[in-house]
Protein backbone atom coordinates (compact mmCIF):
# COMPACT_ATOMS: atom_id res chain seq x y z
CA UNK A 1 0.00 0.00 0.00
CA UNK A 2 2.85 2.44 -1.06
CA UNK A 3 1.08 4.65 -3.66
CA UNK A 4 -0.36 7.31 -2.65
CA UNK A 5 -2.55 10.03 -4.46
CA UNK A 6 -2.46 13.72 -2.17
CA UNK A 7 -4.92 16.54 -2.63
CA UNK A 8 -3.79 19.56 -0.48
CA UNK A 9 -4.84 22.74 0.22
CA UNK A 10 -8.37 22.56 -0.91
CA UNK A 11 -9.99 25.72 -0.13
CA UNK A 12 -13.51 25.66 0.83
CA UNK A 13 -15.91 28.21 2.92
CA UNK A 14 -18.15 26.71 5.32
CA UNK A 15 -20.60 27.40 8.36
CA UNK A 16 -18.87 25.23 10.96
CA UNK A 17 -18.46 25.65 15.00
CA UNK A 18 -20.68 25.80 17.93
CA UNK A 19 -20.61 29.88 18.21
CA UNK A 20 -23.58 31.60 16.58
CA UNK A 21 -21.00 33.84 14.66
CA UNK A 22 -19.42 30.82 12.91
CA UNK A 23 -22.83 29.22 11.79
CA UNK A 24 -23.91 32.99 10.65
CA UNK A 25 -20.47 35.00 9.13
CA UNK A 26 -18.61 31.22 7.79
CA UNK A 27 -15.13 30.78 7.78
CA UNK A 28 -12.38 29.22 5.29
CA UNK A 29 -11.42 26.31 5.68
CA UNK A 30 -8.45 24.22 4.31
CA UNK A 31 -8.90 19.99 3.56
CA UNK A 32 -5.91 17.59 2.45
CA UNK A 33 -7.03 14.27 1.28
CA UNK A 34 -4.57 11.43 1.48
CA UNK A 35 -5.72 8.76 -0.63
CA UNK A 36 -3.89 4.88 -0.67
CA UNK A 37 -4.58 2.74 -3.29
CA UNK A 38 -2.18 0.81 -5.64
CA UNK A 39 -1.75 2.89 -9.28
CA UNK A 40 -2.70 1.28 -12.68
CA UNK A 41 -0.34 -0.60 -14.76
CA UNK A 42 -2.11 0.94 -17.59
CA UNK A 43 -2.66 4.84 -18.61
CA UNK A 44 -6.27 4.90 -17.96
CA UNK A 45 -8.16 7.11 -15.68
CA UNK A 46 -10.88 4.48 -14.70
CA UNK A 47 -8.19 2.59 -12.69
CA UNK A 48 -7.41 4.99 -10.01
CA UNK A 49 -9.07 7.83 -8.62
CA UNK A 50 -9.90 11.14 -10.10
CA UNK A 51 -8.51 14.09 -8.22
CA UNK A 52 -11.15 16.36 -9.60
CA UNK A 53 -14.36 14.29 -7.85
CA UNK A 54 -12.26 13.70 -4.89
CA UNK A 55 -11.83 17.53 -4.72
CA UNK A 56 -15.91 17.84 -5.18
CA UNK A 57 -16.78 15.18 -2.86
CA UNK A 58 -14.67 16.87 -0.19
CA UNK A 59 -15.97 20.58 -1.12
CA UNK A 60 -19.40 19.12 -1.39
CA UNK A 61 -19.43 18.07 2.53
CA UNK A 62 -17.57 20.99 3.91
CA UNK A 63 -19.54 23.41 2.16
CA UNK A 64 -22.68 21.59 2.78
CA UNK A 65 -24.80 21.57 5.94
CA UNK A 66 -23.97 23.73 9.17
CA UNK A 67 -22.29 21.05 11.84
CA UNK A 68 -20.74 22.10 15.32
CA UNK A 69 -17.57 20.19 15.19
CA UNK A 70 -15.04 20.45 12.49
CA UNK A 71 -14.41 16.22 13.72
CA UNK A 72 -17.87 15.67 12.01
CA UNK A 73 -17.15 16.71 8.81
CA UNK A 74 -13.79 15.42 8.25
CA UNK A 75 -15.44 12.39 9.57
CA UNK A 76 -18.25 12.22 7.34
CA UNK A 77 -15.50 13.25 4.37
CA UNK A 78 -13.52 10.25 4.92
CA UNK A 79 -16.79 7.87 4.96
CA UNK A 80 -17.70 9.51 1.90
CA UNK A 81 -14.73 8.85 0.09
CA UNK A 82 -14.63 5.57 1.08
CA UNK A 83 -17.86 4.50 0.01
CA UNK A 84 -17.34 6.15 -3.52
CA UNK A 85 -13.93 5.07 -4.25
CA UNK A 86 -13.68 1.26 -4.60
CA UNK A 87 -9.61 1.57 -5.42
CA UNK A 88 -8.96 3.04 -2.22
CA UNK A 89 -7.39 1.03 0.80
CA UNK A 90 -7.14 4.02 2.64
CA UNK A 91 -7.51 7.65 3.44
CA UNK A 92 -6.28 10.47 5.64
CA UNK A 93 -8.65 13.49 5.79
CA UNK A 94 -7.52 16.28 7.72
CA UNK A 95 -9.93 19.43 7.76
CA UNK A 96 -7.94 22.74 8.96
CA UNK A 97 -9.69 25.75 10.60
CA UNK A 98 -6.98 28.35 10.32
CA UNK A 99 -9.47 31.08 12.05
CA UNK A 100 -11.03 29.42 14.64
CA UNK A 101 -12.48 31.61 17.20
CA UNK A 102 -9.32 31.36 20.11
CA UNK A 103 -8.07 34.12 21.87
CA UNK A 104 -4.67 33.15 21.76
CA UNK A 105 -1.77 33.99 18.28
CA UNK A 106 -2.04 30.42 16.32
CA UNK A 107 -1.14 29.63 13.15
CA UNK A 108 -3.49 26.50 12.67
CA UNK A 109 -6.15 24.36 14.13
CA UNK A 110 -6.89 20.51 12.26
CA UNK A 111 -8.31 17.86 13.04
CA UNK A 112 -7.96 14.48 10.88
CA UNK A 113 -9.54 11.21 9.88
CA UNK A 114 -8.30 8.59 8.99
CA UNK A 115 -10.08 5.15 7.58
CA UNK A 116 -9.14 2.32 6.25
CA UNK A 117 -11.01 -1.05 4.44
CA UNK A 118 -10.11 -3.10 7.29
CA UNK A 119 -11.66 -1.09 9.61
CA UNK A 120 -14.84 -0.89 7.69
CA UNK A 121 -15.84 -4.26 7.45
Amino acid sequence: MADRIELTGLECFGYHGVFPEEKREGQPFIVDVTCWTEFPTTDDLAGTVNYAELADVAATIVEGPSRDLIETVANEVAETIMQRFDLLHAVEVTIHKPKAPIPRTFADVAVVARRSRKKMG
